[in-house]
């Protein structure tokens, strides 16, 4: 810093560097200053219109004489949206309108998907998916979640069905056949059922199929193997596999032998058996209301595989 002042005329401060950088001491522009004062006294403002200074009173702040506040606007905010809902959520909530007469009313069956999709997102999407796409095992001894995208249902796909599972919920048995049926015949009978989903048959694992001392799989699957919704058994005919494992070929045989050995829901009596339960929502369960009940039935009945 220069201790010669190279410019005596000039209003500086007298701090130079290199004799050509200087501290000017002007006053700042008019516009700063406004904005300056401008600011505090908005401030000023703002404190006494909302609330904003902390205070030791037991309520913790300032109140604010407008008397807003976040929660206040979100409440009136909310209490309006539920006055437009009102009519919907009257008609979905009496008990004189079913889920089919829902879906038979254009503008009542688009509110009800639109309310009800934060509803499957809460209590259904964790284990079916967002978009009901289901979540299939990993290994032949894990469970997995049903699509319920598609148009195969165990216990059936209209939508009083569907209320019905919902509401109830669904804990269907398949018997553990590792303790009655050596290893040969549980894999020929396993091997009958992947022909089965090809389009064909395993001569011997058909004659276990229907032989009632031994597999007896037609009493549950019917003869014709495509399954009972009032029992909730599979439908073995179909190429949709409710325990697939991923790669097919190979990997279903190992997941058929696993459930005909080891069964499903059959825990108490064999440890290894697959455990695959839909709980109940209704009031057995979640406790969620009719009228919730109705609008997750119809939300799912129209993802794509409604009957």
């Amino acid at each position: 810093m220069s201790e010669n002042n190279p410019f005596p005329n000039e209003n500086n401060t007298g701090h130079f560097w290199d004799d050509t950088l200087r501290e000017l001491s002007n006053d700042p522009p008019g516009w700063w200053t406004i904005g300056l004062h401008a600011s505090w006294i908005w401030c000023l403002v703002y404190f006494f219109l909302y609330p904003s200074i902390p205070s030791l009173d037991l309520e913790g702040y300032s109140k604010g004489s407008l008397g807003w506040t976040a929660v206040s606007e979100y409440k009136a905010d909310l209490a309006a949206i539920d006055e437009v809902r009102q009519k919907w959520e009257d008609k979905i909530n009496d008990p004189k309108t079913s889920a089919a007469m829902i879906l038979a009313d254009d503008d009542l069956k688009n509110y009800t998907v639109r309310s009800a999709k934060v509803l499957f997102g809460d209590y259904c999407a964790a284990c079916h998916g967002s978009g009901g796409s289901g979540n299939g095992a990993m290994s032949a001894a894990q469970s997995g979640y049903p699509v319920l995208a598609d148009d195969d249902w165990l216990y059936g796909g209209t939508v009083e069905q569907i209320e019905t599972t919902i509401y109830n919920g669904r804990k269907g048995i398949m018997p553990n056949y590792g303790a009655r049926l050596s290893e040969t015949e549980i894999a020929d009978l396993a091997k009958h059922v992947v022909a089965l989903s090809e389009g064909g048959e395993h001569a011997v694992g058909k004659e276990l199929f229907i032989n009632p001392t031994k597999g007896g799989c037609f009493a549950c699957h019917g003869m014709d193997a495509k399954g009972m919704a009032a029992l909730g058994s599979a439908n073995l005919t179909d190429a949709v596999w409710r325990f697939e494992v991923s790669g097919g070929g190979d990997h279903r045989h190992a997941s058929a032998l696993h459930t005909i050995a080891h069964g499903v829901n059959s825990e108490l009596i064999d440890p290894a058996s697959r455990n695959a339960v839909m709980p109940a929502f209704g009031p057995l369960g979640k406790d969620l209301s009719a009228g919730s009940v109705k609008k997750l039935a119809v939300y799912v009945h129209q993802l794509g595989g409604g009957q």
